[in-house]
C-alpha cells in the first residue's frame, strides 16, 4: 500500500527529541507524521522519576512527560503512529519510508531512533528497570544517596559512572566479568584510587534480586574462575556496558561512526543526505540527556523548515 502524499516531514522515532522536533515542526505548518517505533516515548519510558529536566521541580514520571510532550506536538498537528519504520529509501526524492508494506513519501525526513542501553538479558530487568535497575548515572544517580551500590562493566563508561556515584552513594562495586579492562589507564586508576570504589573481578550477574515497592537487594553472582555462586547484598544496580544506536536499517545511507551513530554536520544537525536529519541519543552519545535531545530535536525542526523554504 502506498500513501501518495508527499508529506513536508516524517519523524522516526520518538521520545524528547522525536516529540520536541514534531512540536517545532508542527508550529512552522510542516504537519509533521511520526512513527514512535516500538519503545513510544523513547529510554524516558523505562524511566521513573524526571527530576533534572527544566519546568519540573517537583520530578514528574518518565511517561508522564512523554505523554504532556506528545499532546503538545498533537496540539500544533503533528499526527503521531505507534508504528515501527522497517525501512527507507533515501537513494531519490521523494524520500521513502516504509513501515512493513505500506509506504510513505516525504521531502524531509528526521531520525530520532535513539540507542538502547545495552542489557543482561535478565528476566529481572522486566520488573525492575527503573525500580533499582539503571542505565543512566546521571540521570538515577541522586536516588542512590549513601546507598551501596553496583556497576556493571569494564570499559570507560562503567569507570565514569562508578566515579560519578560516588557523589551520592556510601559505596560503589564495579563489577566486570574479565580481568582484562576495556578502560582507558587514566579512567581505571581513577576509579582504582577511589576510597568508595571496589573492584571485583571476573564475576557475572546472574540475577538481580528485589521488587518494585523496595527496589533492589542482592545480586546472584558467578565466578568465572571456579563457577562458584555468591550472594551480594547492594541497594542498586546500573548498567555501564554501553549502548547501540538504532540505525541498523540506515547505515546503508548514512554516515556513521565505528560504533553505529550517525554523523552530523558540525553546529547543525544534518546529515551526508541533503534532506535527512537526526537529533538525540541516535547521533549523540556523549550527553545522552532528555534535555539535550530535545533541544537537538528542535535544531532538526528548524533545520528542515530553512531547507523546505530553499526548495521553495
Amino acid at each position: 500500500m502506498t500513501d501518495k502524499t508527499i508529506h513536508k516531514t516524517i519523524i522516526i522515532g520518538s521520545g524528547p527529541a522525536g516529540l520536541t522536533a514534531a512540536i517545532y515542526a508542527g508550529r512552522a505548518n510542516l504537519k509533521p507524521i511520526v512513527f514512535e517505533g516500538n519503545q513510544p516515548g523513547g529510554q524516558l519510558t523505562i524511566t521513573t522519576d524526571v527530576e533534572n529536566f527544566p519546568g519540573f521541580p517537583d520530578g514528574v514520571m518518565g511517561p508522564e512527560m512523554m505523554d504532556l510532550f506528545r499532546n503538545q506536538a498533537k496540539k500544533f498537528g503533528a499526527e503521531c503512529f505507534f508504528k515501527h519504520v522497517t525501512k527507507v529509501d533515501f537513494s531519490s526524492k521523494p524520500f521513502k519510508v516504509y513501515v512493513g508494506d505500506e509506504e510513505f513519501l516525504s521531502e524531509t525526513v528526521i531520525l530520532s531512533t535513539g540507542a538502547s542501553a545495552r542489557m543482561l538479558g535478565l528476566e529481572a530487568e522486566k520488573d525492575l528497570m527503573g525500580y533499582g535497575i539503571s542505565t543512566c548515572a546521571t540521570c538515577d544517580g541522586y536516588f542512590f544517596k549513601d546507598k551501596e551500590i553496583v556497576v556493571v562493566g569494564g570499559g570507560d563508561s562503567a569507570m565514569e559512572e562508578a566515579s560519578f556515584l560516588t557523589k551520592f552513594a556510601k559505596k560503589v562495586t564495579i563489577i566486570h566479568r574479565r580481568e582484562v579492562f576495556k578502560a582507558s589507564k587514566i579512567m581505571l586508576e581513577r576509579a582504582r584510587n577511589n576510597p568508595k570504589i571496589d573492584i571485583m573481578v571476573n564475576k557475572s550477574i546472574l540475577d538481580i534480586k528485589g521488587n518494585q515497592k523496595d527496589g533492589v537487594s542482592s545480586i546472584i553472582l558467578k565466578d568465572a574462575i571456579d563457577g562458584k555462586e555468591t550472594v551480594f547484598n547492594c541497594e542498586g544496580v546500573f548498567y555501564g556496558i554501553g549502548h547501540i544506536p538504532n540505525t541498523d536499517f540506515l547505515s546503508m545511507f548514512l554516515d556513521v561512526d565505528e560504533n553505529g551513530y550517525i554523523i552530523t554536520k558540525a553546529d547543525s544537525t544534518r546529515t551526508n543526505i541533503d534532506g535527512v536529519f537526526a537529533c538525540g541519543d541516535v547521533q549523540d552519545s556523549h550527553y545522552r540527556q532528555a534535555i539535550t535531545a530535545a533541544g537537538s530535536g528542535c535544531m532538526a525542526a528548524i533545520d528542515a523548515e530553512k531547507f523546505l523554504e530553499n526548495l521553495e
